[in-house]
């Protein structure tokens, strides 16, 4: 017999979807798992950072992200491959080019 783990608090619509808050739907896990990736923020510190959400979701999602490790990464390595994408894309902002045009770049 298999079990299947629930997280409370964490949606996933399909087996292809991103995994998202219930309550918030716009803040998917990786988001979350980005902040303790890159700043290294405890529950309790996300938490202060961003105040709308319950610290059980962010529990909840840590506990999703460390259960599902490779998928998660993979949602982050793709988005950061797609705005990498889109940078080199872009073209150069008007005030770094009023930089480089007056010696300051």
């Amino acid at each position: 017999m298999t079990s299947q783990v629930i997280y409370p608090h964490i949606v996933k619509a399909s087996p292809s979807s991103p995994a998202h808050l219930e309550r918030v739907p716009r803040v998917r896990v990786a988001q979350i798992v980005m902040d303790y990736l890159a700043y290294g923020w405890s529950v309790e510190e996300m938490g202060r950072q961003h105040p709308y959400l319950n610290r059980s979701e962010l529990h909840a999602a840590m506990a999703y992200y460390f259960d599902h490790q490779e998928e998660i990464d993979t949602e982050i390595r793709s988005e950061w491959s797609q705005a990498e994408a889109l940078k080199i894309q872009a073209s150069p902002s008007p005030f770094l080019v009023r930089l480089r045009s007056v010696g300051l770049l």
